[in-house]
């Protein structure tokens, strides 16, 4: 979609980047021409996206990171600033998530997830934001959410209300940084073909083709498609977009389907 060299000169900051959708928007990034610093708790699969990067031809590094402790951002963005000489982009993606019952939800269990999802955004936010805005040359953040962050998500109560407040975090930092060039925007893919999400939301192959057979296009995304998407929200070519949210999930949303089946629990009706 986007021309090599978009990103030349651009340093981006990739949470959640050693699989999955993170790991497709760091190398998305990185064939663009920006400098990809990708983040996670596992050094391994961070080592292997940076293989990737580096294989392509282009400039990758890994910090692992605990999105949840404010040192490890701020080592995380200071890093990326060492290595490449600034900060430009980042995205949000690092996350948790199970399926359960919100009766069933432990307090250990919310917190895990909300503290990953939401508190790791703005602990990222706030500290590649100051970074962007020491700069001054404005920067671009992206945040992947969810639709039931506005459908609500029976079976992912905790993960539902994390997405919510990323998607007002965006929306608020939108309004507060666009004075110093900084766009805010969200991502929200559908189902996807990933290890992480699918492997907690369709544990299961019958479970996976419910879920498909939900999509109206009849299909799960790749990480490629939305990774795709990912950098055109980024790049140049969307800086008049603040504040908004770019849904890629072949009309899931629509259909409001729940991941309870998977608990065995069917929808009313």
């Amino acid at each position: 979609m986007l021309a090599e060299g978009t990103f030349d000169g651009r340093v981006a900051v990739v949470t959640g980047g050693g699989s999955g959708l993170g790991r497709g928007l760091a190398l998305e990034l990185a064939r663009l021409g920006a400098a990809v610093t990708v983040a996670g708790r596992r050094p391994e699969p961070l080592a292997e996206t940076v293989e990737l990067v580096e294989s392509r031809g282009g400039s990758a590094q890994a910090h692992p990171t605990d999105v949840r402790d404010p040192d490890q951002v701020q080592s995380l963005v200071d890093a990326a600033a060492a290595r490449f000489g600034r900060v430009d982009l980042l995205v949000n993606n690092a996350a948790g998530n199970f399926v359960v019952r919100a009766e069933d939800l432990s307090p250990n269990g919310w917190r895990a997830v909300v503290s990953i999802v939401l508190d790791g955004s703005f602990l990222c936010s706030r500290a590649a934001g100051k970074r962007m805005i020491e700069q001054g040359e404005g920067g671009a953040i992206l945040s992947v959410i969810a639709s039931y962050a506005w459908t609500g998500g029976p079976g992912t109560i905790h993960s539902a209300a994390a997405k919510a407040g990323v998607l007002a975090l965006t929306r608020t930092l939108a309004v507060e940084w666009a004075r110093h060039g900084i766009r805010v925007n969200c991502i929200c893919p559908g189902p996807t073909e990933t290890e992480g999400a699918g492997a907690a939301l369709w544990p299961t192959e019958e479970d996976r083709e419910r879920v498909a057979a939900t999509v109206p296009l009849g299909r799960l995304a790749t990480p490629e498609e939305v990774a795709a998407w990912g950098a055109a929200l980024l790049s140049p070519h969307a800086g008049y977009i603040t504040g908004e949210v770019l849904t890629i999930d072949g009309g899931h949303w629509l259909e409001q389907e729940s991941y309870l089946p998977a608990l065995g629990q069917q929808r009313p009706g």
